[in-house]
């Protein structure tokens, strides 16, 4: 048993790494939730072990699985210990950790979490979902991060909150876009501010809602059921918008930098606003946005990012070309070949790439992950999405599922 500490509530709980496990009595999907990942945001295993202990198995469609991410990291209440556990997901990168002789302690979680994973993977059945919970280290309107599939866009449009996707074209490894790959639904929830009790509140609400909109739960057998809706949406300040990341400061091995205060996600900035101090010297926006996660911790690589608005017709039409695999024809491009056809993955060559415009890649699902000297690689979600397990769920229908119909 791990003790684990909250700040915002001044109170421990016991938990082991499967904080717990709901069988229900009616059969239905697997929904895995994972708490913890990084040690220092304690706010997702506190309403984990709130939530299931408010469930009876008799109301239970499926199964449910609550797993503690970072226990090392918990223990120690810092984000990682030697490794960003949220950075290490990446095929490449477990392949060569399972050949390693010496682990650090990071990399020896990951290989316990893959185990757990693969193990509810054989013994589940679909449709799955997969739910990550984590807070921020800068004030924040509770909001919801995919990889963008149209999946994860229909499942997350059922909640009240801001949902930014684009994020993997900037980050490497973390867990749920490891989950993506594998095609299933896989969202984030980042809750609030680290310290504050509010990202508790904000996560069971999320918890209950997502639960209903799986088909785990049924809205009855949630006592209070509403109010955990009208709550995210109060929180989030009834704002309700797919957002893109267009840029992000990446810190540097050897870089000293400090953002400056007062900043927190989702406040409009302008061009040439100083954001932060590197090195000793200004960090100016280079563009007009939205700043999104600013980093106020010792531990994390990311400064900031900055995310913009995305106008409903391009949702519309980006979905449209992707059901009527238009991607297909881009390979009739100078320059682009399939790298892996099966897995969406393209290969374009570096010297032509100035001639297609960035947006294009993205309309059709197409995010960078990988360069080299001479080409860039895109990978596309959508092909790997293992969306006919999920076409007869009444949230992909668009029926209502997390709240009252309209009168």
């Amino acid at each position: 048993m791990l003790n684990v500490y909250s700040k915002a509530l001044n109170k421990t709980i016991q938990v082991e790494r499967h904080i717990g496990k709901v069988v229900g009595d009616n059969s239905g999907p697997t929904f895995v939730i994972f708490a913890g990942i990084h040690g220092n945001e304690t706010a997702g295993v506190f309403a984990v072990e709130e939530v299931l202990k408010h469930i009876n198995p008799k109301t239970v469609n499926g199964t449910i699985y609550a797993i503690a991410g970072n226990l090392k990291a918990l223990k120690a209440q810092q984000r990682f210990i030697d490794a960003d556990l949220n950075r290490l997901w990446t095929p490449q990168n477990i392949d060569t950790i399972k050949g390693k002789s010496n682990l650090n302690a990071d990399e020896k979680e990951l290989l316990v979490l893959l185990d757990i994973l693969n193990e509810i993977l054989a013994a589940g059945k679909p449709p799955y979902y997969f739910i990550d919970l984590h807070t921020t280290s800068s004030k924040t309107l509770p909001f919801i991060t995919i990889n963008d599939a149209l999946i994860n866009r229909k499942f997350s449009k059922h909640f009240p909150v801001p949902i930014v996707f684009g994020i993997e074209e900037y980050l490497t490894g973390p867990l749920l876009s490891y989950v993506n790959q594998l095609g299933y639904v896989s969202l984030g929830f980042e809750s609030g501010q680290h310290y504050e009790a509010d990202a508790v509140t904000n996560s069971v609400a999320f918890l209950n809602l997502a639960l209903v909109c799986a088909g785990i739960l049924e809205k009855k057998s949630i006592k209070g059921f509403d109010n955990f809706y009208n709550l995210l949406k109060e929180q989030a300040e009834n704002t309700q918008s797919f957002l893109e990341v267009i840029h992000l400061h990446k810190i540097e091995k050897d870089e000293n930098f400090k953002m400056l205060n007062g900043f927190k996600s989702f406040q409009s900035i302008k061009k040439g606003v100083p954001l932060a101090v590197s090195n000793g010297s200004n960090i100016f926006s280079e563009r007009n946005g939205v700043i999104f996660m600013p980093l106020y911790q010792k531990q994390g690589a990311e400064g900031f990012f900055i995310i913009r608005v995305i106008k409903p017709f391009f949702l519309r039409l980006s979905a449209f070309l992707r059901r009527i695999r238009v991607d297909g024809l881009l390979v009739a491009l100078p320059g682009i070949s399939w790298l892996n056809r099966k897995e969406g993955t393209l290969k374009v060559d570096l010297k032509v790439t100035k001639f297609y415009a960035k947006a294009i890649f993205h309309l059709l699902g197409y995010r960078s992950r990988y360069t080299d000297k001479t080409h860039l690689r895109l990978n596309n979600r959508e092909r790997v999405a293992k969306t006919y397990m999920y076409k007869r769920e009444e949230w992909y229908k668009g029926l209502r599922v997390t709240h009252k119909q309209k009168s």
